[in-house]
């Protein structure tokens, strides 16, 4: 990787430049060694053709590679042979078994795993995973941590499944409840309504109502669609360009009533079982903590626990960089577990415990808010066809009152 620097060598002079290392750790010790003191030092970003082909590898694929190859390695073979085993098994996923054949490659060619995977051009691979093989590789723990990181992405991958999954029927409810609604009050009502003020008669206040409603969709539907997807496309751009846009919208998520303890549950329970997993690896703490910061998805609370890493770094404890650190603050019992887990020099454990009760609080939250969603969306399209079928009954109800 590629980091740049801005600092003062040993002249006094004023210097920036970039430098290649493996981790930001690397790059600090070469800096080092070049007697260069930097006040600044940050990962650059690459716009290579290669980094801007670069896929993410998914969930799906990297729980798969680490199974076979953790359970290929513990049979006794070398990764080079349980890697052309599996390049042979995977011939029909063409980018797969180019990543898998590009691997193979370079680990032929004397290379480490970490090297390999860190190197090749097919997949971006996510840091802490790598650092962990890495580390693993040196210590001899190669097959454990490739069990633990097959068992992670395997359930972060089975949870996302599972939410499509429970959430495929609400949104398809409400679809068609729209596309029910919109058809009546834009074609419908207006032929029905239309007959009985051919007949002078007044209509109800509810009619006039929902008539209104459908003379403004009728009149302007394309220009809410348009101002729709303008908004939506908007919001995307602004999220994914502006930093502060982004900041302020992950913040008011975060904090939100319902849905804000379940992001909180979902981010915290992921990076207390990334860094129990790096920290069982061998990994140091201080970078498992830089390394595992930048997992999260929520930018309020990444850059919260970045700013805490770089605490951590200058000699502090966690627990107590997140206490001075401003921003975003962890849940009350987040803290208290962590501190007991420094103090006892238990923080693997501890933080393996606690991300199984976050997972646990989180699936019992979401099956009763899932529980509750499909009622309510019943509810809804009762509610919604119920007032067009009075808006259209009342006219005849009236008209049937005055004879």
């Amino acid at each position: 990787m590629l980091y740049k620097y801005k600092g003062i060598n040993q002249g006094g002079k004023t210097v920036k430049g970039s430098i290649t290392a493996s981790s930001i750790e690397e790059a600090k010790q070469k800096l080092k060694s070049q007697k260069i003191y930097y006040n600044k030092l940050e990962k650059a970003k690459e716009f290579s053709v290669e980094a801007f082909s670069k896929r993410q590898m998914s969930g799906v694929h990297l729980s798969s590679m680490s199974k076979e190859l953790s359970s290929y390695l513990s049979s006794g073979m070398t990764i080079l042979t349980a890697l052309k085993l599996m390049e042979n098994q995977h011939q029909t996923e063409k980018r797969y078994a180019s990543f898998l054949n590009a691997t193979r490659t370079m680990i032929d060619e004397g290379k480490s795993l970490f090297v390999a995977l860190n190197t090749q051009k097919v997949y971006a691979m996510p840091d802490f995973f790598l650092q962990s093989l890495n580390v693993a590789g040196q210590s001899g723990k190669m097959v454990e941590v490739l069990s633990n990181m097959s068992n992670f992405f395997s359930a972060q991958s089975k949870v996302k499944k599972q939410v499509s999954n429970a959430m495929a029927y609400p949104i398809f409810i409400f679809v068609v409840a729209l596309g029910m609604s919109g058809f009546l009050i834009s074609f419908v009502v207006p032929k029905i309504i239309g007959i009985f003020q051919d007949t002078g008669q007044k209509l109800p206040p509810v009619t006039e109502f929902v008539l209104n409603i459908s003379d403004f969709l009728t009149a302007h539907y394309v220009g809410l669609l348009v101002g729709f997807i303008v908004i939506v496309v908007s919001f995307q751009l602004l999220y994914k360009k502006v930093n502060i846009f982004h900041m302020q919208v992950d913040g008011i998520l975060v904090r939100l009533p319902l849905f804000g303890a379940l992001i909180q549950n979902h981010e915290l329970g992921r990076f207390s079982y990334i860094l129990s997993l790096m920290l069982s690896s061998g990994v140091s703490y201080a970078q498992a903590i830089q390394l595992a910061s930048g997992t999260f998805g929520n930018r309020s609370m990444k850059e919260t626990f970045a700013k805490a890493s770089d605490k951590v770094l200058e000699g502090n404890k966690l627990s107590n960089a997140l206490y001075l650190v401003k921003g975003f603050k962890p849940k009350r019992n987040f803290l208290q577990s962590l501190a007991l887990g420094e103090e006892s020099s238990e923080v693997a454990s501890i933080l393996l415990n606690l991300s199984k009760l976050y997972n646990e609080e989180n699936e019992d939250k979401l099956k009763l808010l899932l529980g509750l969603l499909e009622p309510f969306m019943m509810l809804f399209i009762g509610l919604v066809v119920g007032v067009i079928v009075v808006a259209m009954l009342l006219p005849i109800f009236t008209m049937s009152a005055n004879f």
